[in-house]
């Protein structure tokens, strides 16, 4: 078993994930590492996707980042949630434009096959990377994620990104025994990729599920909750907060909330305070300001801000993000000015 140090344990974030409220509601944002900060467009500059999440020197510098510049309460990893197929040998690239291509899509039990089982040593950059991140983070919780199974196998089936994952449903209906092979090998693979990292040091994981909202209750229940339960349970026994996120899921809350997590993302199409009727009464809950409002003007921005704050009280416990990443084109003064109103206007309330 593990779990952060006593002191990393007491700090905002990682009170908010156990259901715990403090002085201020904790914020971090998805993607908050990556295309909005200069500094990263120029570190970038002539590195692939994928090389620049397999060198451990960036991966550090980029991961650091956003805490430098925004003040945020958590890190998360620099990575991609192809990364460890592609460490496990399995062809594929990420091209700029259109996202993860597969070189040869899977159709049947032999194309499972090809998959080679997950190994930590396959990810051994990452662990280095976040060994490195917990001493230069020091008080700053690092986050690790994975892609859910689901989300890992529209990939995979389709052969990169699917507005309708027409394939993938018709796999996931008509072959079930290709179906569950696969998944039971993606189920493994982000198991043990969050292991990986929270191994090294990460405090806490989150899993993304991309592409479930194209599921109807019914068929996430039967297709794909099984496979997420998988990955939860596997990393429970490492005692840090588990989150869960997807888009355009807020008629799957409920059953993506039976996974087993502390923490429930929640996109910016359902109100936090909607979203709590829906999963599980310990459950804290994080989001989910629209990322497009952060176009706005600024006593627009403070004001849906505050909306979101105020929706979070009925919550055990609410940690503040985006209800999806950072858009490319974001200020990155519009998200630091964001942090600091929302730790000054918490801490003003309990006053």
């Amino acid at each position: 078993m593990t779990g952060p140090p006593s002191a990393l344990a007491e700090s905002a974030f990682l009170r908010a994930a156990r259901g715990l409220r403090g002085p201020h509601v904790p914020v971090w944002f998805m993607r908050q590492a990556g295309r909005s900060l200069p500094e990263y467009r120029a570190m970038r500059t002539g590195v692939a996707m994928l090389e620049a999440c397999s060198r451990p020197e960036l991966i550090v510098e980029i991961t650091m980042q956003p805490v430098r510049r925004l003040g945020v309460d958590a890190a998360i990893l620099f990575s991609d949630i192809v990364l460890p197929l592609k460490a496990m040998g399995v062809d594929l690239d990420i091209v700029p434009g259109v996202g993860p291509v597969i070189a040869t899509p899977i159709e049947d039990l032999a194309g499972v096959a090809r998959i080679p089982d997950f190994t930590a040593e396959s990810v051994g950059f990452v662990s280095e990377a976040v060994r490195g991140l917990t001493a230069e983070l020091k008080g700053t919780p690092l986050i690790g994620f994975a892609g859910a199974p689901y989300t890992l196998a529209s990939y995979l089936i389709e052969g990169g990104p699917s507005k309708d994952h027409a394939k993938t449903k018709a796999l996931m209906y008509g072959a079930p025994d290709v179906w569950d092979g696969l998944m039971q090998r993606l189920a493994a693979t982000a198991a043990g990729f969050l292991t990986a990292q929270v191994r090294a040091g990460a405090s806490a994981v989150q899993l993304f599920d991309s592409w479930a909202g194209g599921l109807s209750p019914a068929d996430y229940r039967d297709y794909v909750l099984p496979y997420t339960t998988r990955v939860f349970a596997e990393v429970a026994p490492l005692e840090v907060p588990r989150i869960h996120f997807g888009v355009a899921t807020g008629e799957l809350l409920a059953d993506m909330a039976a996974a087993g997590v502390e923490v429930m993302g929640v996109d910016w199409r359902v109100p936090l305070d909607r979203a709590v009727q829906r999963i599980r009464p310990a459950q804290a809950v994080q989001g989910n300001l629209d990322p497009a409002v952060l176009f706005a003007p600024w006593d627009v921005v403070q004001q849906k801000a505050v909306d979101v704050i105020a929706a979070g009280k009925r919550a055990r416990s609410h940690i503040f993000n985006l209800g999806h990443g950072v858009l490319p084109a974001t200020d990155p003064d519009v998200l630091a000015r964001l942090v600091d109103f929302i730790h000054s206007h918490e801490v003003a309330a309990a006053e």
